[in-house]
C-alpha cells in the first residue's frame, strides 16, 4: 500500500511539475529577472508551509537530531541549485540546459544504490535510457560546448539529486511537511539574502498586479509540487519517484502545443510513447522488489 500510494503521489507531483514548468516559463519572462521571480515564488511557498507547520505538532527533538540534514536540504535543494540553474540558463542554449537537467534520473539512481540500498535491475537501467533518449526526438542533439553555463546547470542537477537522497533519509524520522518546510523556508531566506546583496530588492517592490497574479499561481503550483513530492519520497523509492517525475514533460509539451505553438507535432506523440514505454518497464520491474525497497 505504501508503494502504491507513493507512486500515485509521484504522478500527482509530475502533474504539478508539468503545469509549473509551462507557467514558470511565461511568468519569469513577465517578471523579467529569474532571481527575483525565484525568490518571490519560494518565499511565498515558505510562508504557506510555515503556516501549515504552526498548525501541526512538530517533533522538535527529532528536528534537532536531524538539523544537519535539514540544513543541507535547504542549501543544496532550496537555494543554491536554483541560482546556479537560472544563472546557467542565461548563458547556454535552453535546449542544452534542459537536456543536462534530464540526467537527474541517472544521478539519483547512482546515489540511491549505495546510500539507500535501492535495487536497480538491468531492465530498469534500459528503461532509464529509453526515457532519457526520448528527449532527443524533439530538437535532436543540441550542440554541446562545456563552458561555465553548462557546468553551473550540471552542478545544480547533481545538487538536486543529492537532495533526493538526503531528504529520503530525513523522511524516515520526520514528516513530509517538516522536511519540505525546512527546504523552502531556509532556502528562500538564502535566496532573499542573495537578492539583497545583488541590489535587486527594488525590483520586487516594482512588480505590478499582473506580475503578482502570475507569480501567485506559480507559488500555488510549487506548494503542491513540494508537498506531494516529499510525501511520495517518504513512501516510495527515490529512483521510482525521480523517474515518475519525467512524465511532467508530456504535460508541459501538451500545454505548449495547445497555447503556444497551436499545433501537435508527430514528434510529441513519439516522445510520449517512448516515455510511456520506459516508465512502464521501470515500474513493472520495481514492483518485483516493492516489499523490500519501499519500506526502507
Amino acid at each position: 500500500m505504501r508503494y502504491k500510494k507513493g507512486f500515485r503521489l509521484a504522478l500527482i507531483t509530475a502533474g504539478f511539475s508539468g503545469v509549473a514548468v509551462f507557467l514558470n516559463s511565461l511568468t519569469v519572462k513577465a517578471v523579467g529577472d529569474p532571481l527575483v521571480f525565484t525568490t518571490v515564488k519560494n518565499l511565498g511557498v515558505a510562508v504557506i508551509l510555515g503556516i501549515i507547520l504552526l498548525r501541526q505538532k512538530v517533533d522538535w527533538g527529532e528536528v534537532k537530531n536531524q538539523w544537519r540534514r535539514l540544513a543541507l536540504i535547504g542549501i543544496i535543494g532550496g537555494s543554491l541549485p536554483f541560482y546556479l540553474f537560472f544563472k546557467g540558463l542565461m548563458i547556454v542554449n535552453p535546449a542544452t540546459g534542459a537536456l543536462i537537467h534530464k540526467t537527474l534520473i541517472f544521478w539519483v539512481a547512482l546515489w540511491a544504490l549505495p546510500r539507500l540500498k535501492e535495487k536497480i535491475s538491468a531492465k530498469q537501467w534500459l528503461a532509464l535510457g529509453i526515457i532519457f533518449g526520448s528527449n532527443f526526438i524533439i530538437g535532436g542533439l543540441p550542440k554541446f560546448g562545456w563552458g561555465v553555463g553548462e557546468v553551473m546547470i550540471l552542478a545544480a542537477t547533481i545538487l538536486w539529486a543529492v537532495e533526493n537522497i538526503i531528504a529520503k533519509l530525513a523522511l524516515k524520522r520526520l514528516s513530509a511537511e517538516t522536511v519540505s518546510g525546512a527546504r523552502m523556508i531556509l532556502g528562500s531566506l538564502i535566496l532573499l539574502a542573495v537578492t539583497l546583496m545583488s541590489g535587486k530588492m527594488g525590483l520586487i517592490l516594482k512588480l505590478n498586479t499582473s506580475q503578482w497574479l502570475m507569480t501567485g499561481v506559480s507559488i500555488l503550483m510549487l506548494t503542491g509540487y513540494v508537498m506531494s513530492w516529499y510525501r511520495a519520497l517518504k513512501l516510495a523509492p527515490a529512483t521510482l519517484v525521480a523517474t515518475t517525475l519525467t512524465l511532467a514533460t508530456i504535460i508541459t509539451n501538451g500545454l505548449s502545443a495547445v497555447f503556444i505553438t497551436h499545433s501537435l507535432k508527430i514528434e510529441l506523440i513519439y516522445q510520449t510513447i517512448l516515455l510511456g514505454i520506459g516508465m512502464w518497464f521501470f515500474v513493472k520491474e520495481a514492483r518485483k522488489d516493492e516489499r523490500i525497497v519501499a519500506l526502507r
